[in-house]
């Protein structure tokens, strides 16, 4: 699978080393060590001494962190620690709300992927699409809810959710960015739950999600597998495609085929 293809990013906490291998060894596509939210106050320095000691053990362990808050006493320390660190191979931004944020992790050389959860965020979703560094947004949906006091579990605040969605899959196609990860799904005992969010936000141009438990991978990855139906139907289109000799158009099935369709038949094959 190309390694532009993010269905399941786990977070494993900072402050938890003993589960650093088992999160790498979960079969997520992108492991995320967090300083931040699973890491309490009193363990924001131990967190990075712990990661820094795996990762000398293990040279070939390759993970993200995320960071601390652009706002946050510790934020500049964990930034130089991620430049220092070839193992860490880009950065979770969270509480961006501006270019200038996204600024100063750019300076690690590492890629960013910024979390857009909060209303400054999404209104500064253009300048951060497009500040230099960012690979692709992320949508964290808990925070915003919270920052824009959203009544959760309702249709008015899925409404709000899902314009939210939008903002940042707009944006995201507007600065060229790879697909969007969608929020946590806090309930990790209900994987038909999990599934449904999942595939709701990548029918909405989401390309997977952020998690927090191994056994949501496996659940997220199901989710987005394309059916032998599709799978048929898309190595079907490049076949033609190939024969037709690079036809601009051709049909297939009665069908037109041009440039979009293939695309479309060719990012299938490449998820599965």
């Amino acid at each position: 699978m190309s390694p532009s293809i993010v269905r399941s990013a786990l977070f494993v906490p900072g402050s938890r080393p003993e589960r650093f291998a088992k999160a790498l060894a979960a079969g997520a596509d992108a492991v995320i060590v967090d300083f931040e939210d699973a890491v309490e106050e009193p363990l924001k320095r131990q967190a990075r001494d712990n990661l820094a000691a795996f990762l000398q053990a293990n040279p070939e362990a390759l993970v993200w962190v995320r960071v601390n808050a652009p706002d946050h006493a510790e934020h500049a320390a964990d930034l130089a620690f991620c430049k220092a660190h070839q193992g860490v191979v880009g950065v979770l931004l969270p509480k961006v709300e501006s270019a200038a944020h996204v600024a100063a992790v750019h300076a690690t050389g590492r890629p960013i992927w910024p979390i857009v959860e909060s209303a400054r965020g999404l209104l500064a979703l253009a300048e951060i699409a497009h500040a230099p560094g960012v690979e692709r947004l992320s949508f964290g949906g808990l925070d915003l809810a919270l920052d824009m006091d959203l009544n959760n579990g309702t249709a008015a605040a899925q409404f709000v959710l899902d314009q939210s969605r939008m903002a940042v899959q707009l944006h995201s196609r507007s600065a060229n960015l790879l697909p969007p990860l969608d929020g946590v799904f806090p309930a990790i005992g209900d994987p038909d739950g999990l599934a449904a969010s999942v595939r709701h936000a990548y029918d909405m141009g989401f390309g997977g999600a952020l998690c927090i438990h191994p056994k949501q991978v496996s659940v997220i990855h199901e989710a987005l597998a394309p059916t032998a139906e599709m799978l048929s139907w898309a190595q079907r289109v490049v076949d033609a495609s190939a024969a037709a000799s690079g036809a601009g158009a051709f049909q297939l099935d009665g069908q037109m085929v041009d440039a979009p369709v293939l695309l479309r038949a060719q990012r299938l094959l490449a998820l599965a």
